[in-house]
């Protein structure tokens, strides 16, 4: 059986050799070299038949040997996952080793299963196995098979994981009784292919397993299968034709006697839902539809109590977040930059009210402006970098970069996390501040009709990634030292109202005057603060904003592949919260809630500074002994389109 290496007959020698069926226990040796003397030095024993048992000194009995073998202690037991056949030639090789011969191995086997030994060629030497009815060959460098060297008597071939490129070669002479062919995981691609699976080349085949290619053309690949009279079983899924919404329904309806399509046995109801649906085979668009959906987030630190209470000359620092994730960009697309290709669905970005008093509402309108939730290509991130790096108040997204030089030295500089891969495009959610859980409520539909760059994408995932942005604002003209401050004049109608108010009440104690006004006055402070900060700082100019990444992971896309139809997880980033800073919160919270509460309270009761202190004093010991800070983390969810009726199908048509 010598063969050149590389050959399936070389694997199988190869294969033998390892199960070392000539040597201890197996085969002839002094262990039991007796039992297999020529029978004319054995004839005298022939007298004595009980002395034909007994074994001499320093052999071995059957029996004994056997157990070598079987016990799955033994230093010469099998693997646990070695084949019946393997484990009965080890037997018989104890048994009667004599017939272990090549003629033998030749109508032995009737499945060879030789998978993962780097095999390129499927060499003639295997039309000596004369009852082979099983050949395995995955996980090899099989390009090509001579269909003439395999065994007419053969009917399952599985070749999964190798380098096939084409079905075309095993159709000039294949095994004529063949009822399985397993071709999944290769590199098929192109319409052409759906004219090698016909019934003039497989006449007799029941099941056919093409998942995984690169097949694009459902209508022209389903026109085939339908001539062939046996198939019952199919599996497309993984190639990009499975992609489009109407597949699954599309298949069944137009092959009738279909009873597995990727192993999902097909119903009697779904024949009935998707009936009719292959006469609109020819409306029907090679699209895929894909749904992004981004929830909340939670755990992210507040960076903004580390920041200095800003001056009247600024800066004044605003802090948002925002999740981006890529997806893939399609290229045959009609139009101009992204119309056509990516709808976009996303809910109203927040209002002024909920970025808080403290900033101002032109700072708010300005960062919505020019945050607006939209793709930005590999190009436009790195003009991005470029406005990070250049100190000045450049807009944060150019029309073009200068030169790909330029652009590498800018690189450096942002976090390559903040860059889409080759082939992406980078989408964002809408810019929001900062909360105990931001809602992003971001949903975006991806409509894609380049199929084959789609499914490669979907193989290797997208990434996920939590992003702070901070934005330092100035006053455009810094107000003069000597202009009144409109706050003054406020005080000064707080006083006159003040006046009026105690003239009309009755006296009650000089220290419960003192007391109740000092707790309107902290009440009304930061009022006036804050519509001192709005009527100063109208117009404003803004450094180019600070980009830095809180999280990042990948999701995997591939179950979408699989027959998915959704891909739903929480991306965990683990706790970047830390006590200090989550107590300085915490704080800052209460004080905005509760301080006109708090002054009430102390006009009422007449609650003293000392009591108030030992209060939150309380406060911060509750706070630490209940601190459980939540990770970072992010709610994804990505949804494969898939019409679940005939109608659904058309009615996607027609919209």
């Amino acid at each position: 059986m010598e063969a050149p290496a590389g050959t399936v007959s070389a694997a199988v020698r190869e294969h033998l050799r390892q199960l070392c069926l000539r040597e201890f226990p197996c085969g002839i040796g002094s262990w039991n070299k007796s039992r297999f003397l020529p029978q004319t030095s054995r004839a005298w024993r022939e007298l004595v038949p009980r002395e034909e048992e007994a074994v001499s000194p320093g052999e071995e009995t059957v029996e004994d040997l056997l157990g070598l073998v079987r016990s799955p202690h033994s230093p010469w037991a099998l693997p646990e996952a070695s084949s019946a056949e393997d484990c009965f030639l080890r037997e018989l090789a104890i048994q009667n080793p004599l017939v272990l011969k090549d003629s033998f191995f030749y109508t032995y086997f009737k499945s060879l299963r030789v998978v993962d030994k780097q095999v390129s060629l499927v060499d003639k030497d295997l039309l000596k196995f004369v009852k082979l009815e099983e050949l395995i060959l995955s996980a090899n460098l099989i390009k090509e098979i001579d269909p003439t060297n395999l065994p007419p008597t053969l009917k399952v071939l599985e070749l999964y994981g190798n380098k096939m490129s084409s079905v075309e070669c095993l159709c000039s002479g294949p095994p004529p009784g063949l009822q399985h062919l397993g071709l999944g995981h290769n590199k098929l691609l192109g319409p052409l292919e759906s004219l090698y699976v016909t019934s003039d080349h497989w006449p007799n085949l029941v099941s056919l397993d093409l998942s995984f290619n690169d097949l694009t053309d459902l209508r022209s690949m389903v026109a085939s299968l339908r001539t062939l009279p046996c198939l019952r079983l199919l599996v497309l899924q993984g190639n990009p034709l499975a992609l489009v919404p109407y597949y699954r329904g599309f298949t069944i309806d137009s092959l009738s006697r279909l009873c597995v399509l990727d192993d999902i046995t097909v119903t009697s109801s779904e024949k009935h839902q998707f009936r009719g649906l292959r006469h609109s085979g020819d409306l029907l668009t090679q699209e895929a539809q894909l749904v992004v959906t981004i929830g909340n987030v939670r755990g992210v630190l507040d960076t903004s109590v580390l920041d200095p209470e800003p001056g009247p000359q600024g800066p004044f620092i605003t802090y948002s977040y925002y999740v981006t994730y890529d997806f893939v960009e399609d290229e045959e697309a009609e139009g101009n930059g992204y119309g056509g290709v990516l709808a976009e669905i996303v809910k109203p970005s927040p209002s002024t009210e909920q970025l808080g008093e403290d900033v101002p509402e032109e700072v708010v309108e300005e960062a919505e402006d020019s945050v607006e939730s939209g793709p930005v290509s590999q190009s436009q991130s790195g003009e991005m970098e470029e406005s990070l790096v250049s100190g000045g108040s450049a807009p944060l997204l150019r029309t073009s970069v200068d030169s790909a030089e330029e652009l590498a030295k800018l690189r450096p500089h942002l976090d390559p996390r903040l860059c889409p891969s080759p082939g992406t495009v980078l989408f964002s959610t809408v810019r929001k501040p900062w909360a105990d859980v931001i809602p992003c409520n971001y949903e975006m539909q991806h409509t894609l009709s380049d199929l084959v760059p789609l499914k490669a994408f979907l193989m290797s995932g997208t990434t996920v990634t939590i992003v702070e942005e901070k934005i330092l604002s100035w006053p455009v003209v810094p107000p003069s030292p000597d202009s009144p401050l409109p706050a003054k004049k406020g005080k000064g109608e707080k006083d006159k109202k003040g006046k009026k108010e105690k003239e009309e009440k009755d006296k009650k104690g000089k220290d419960g005057k003192d007391k109740a006004g000092k707790g309107e006055k902290d009440a009304a402070k930061e009022q006036k603060e804050g519509k001192k900060k709005k009527e100063l700082l109208k117009d404003l100019r803004q450094d180019p904003p600070i980009l830095r990444v809180l999280g990042s992971g990948r999701v995997a896309l591939e179950p979408l592949l699989a027959g998915e139809p959704f891909v739903s997880t929480v991306c965990d980033f683990g706790v970047i919260r830390t006590l200090e800073t989550d107590k300085l919160t915490f704080f800052r919270d209460s004080k905005n809630k509760k301080a006109t509460k708090d002054a009430m309270e102390a006009k009422k009761s007449k609650t003293k500074l000392p009591a108030a202190i030992e209060k939150g004093k309380s406060l911060v010991s509750v706070y630490e002994s209940n601190y459980h800070p939540d990770p970072l983390t992010v709610e994804v969810q990505i949804q494969l389109t898939q019409c679940r009726s005939a109608e659904e199908a058309l009615r996607a048509l027609v919209l």
